[in-house]
């Protein structure tokens, strides 16, 4: 079991239910384990830090053909080793994604299918981490309105 940072392991992040049932390889390379390193080192670490839980990683580094497999692309920020969907047991994903927004540097942060009036454990939060070229890109995605801009807590 490879380390990428002190709470975080490859085996999480290349997990797939998807790549396991139909068989694919998900298997990242040096540069990708890099990337990985690199969003755990800057912004996974310090969440586990501040909310004092552990994350759970829904969706970490995806192969090009898990990416097809699931309907994404392949030049999607997972392809690349610099993006999870996370969240954490206990605390809301509302805000967990404030605190990303107000706390830590990243490329893109997405609140994916939150429904305050499902709770405040519905949908997930999508972060990435590039480096000196971040964005700091807030968004929100549900599956009516699609992506807005903007963390929007309906």
């Amino acid at each position: 079991m490879s380390r990428l940072s002190s709470h975080f392991t490859i085996t999480e992040f290349v997990k797939s239910q998807t790549a396991e049932r139909k068989g694919i390889e998900n298997m990242p390379d040096n540069n990708h384990v890099v990337a990985m390193m690199t969003l755990c080192e800057k912004v996974l670490e310090p969440i586990r830090e501040n909310f004092g839980k552990p994350i759970m990683i829904n969706s970490g580094y995806r192969s090009a053909a898990l990416c097809r497999a699931i309907g994404s692309k392949n030049t999607s920020q997972h392809c690349k080793g610099q993006a999870a969907d996370i969240e954490i047991p206990g605390v809301g994903n509302a805000e967990l994604a404030q605190y990303i927004a107000n706390s830590l540097d990243y490329d893109q942060l997405i609140l994916e299918c939150y429904e305050r009036a499902k709770g405040p454990s519905s949908g997930w939060v999508h972060v990435s981490y590039v480096g000196d070229a971040n964005r700091k890109e807030s968004l929100t995605y549900d599956r009516v309105n699609g992506y807005r801009r903007g963390l929007i807590y309906t």
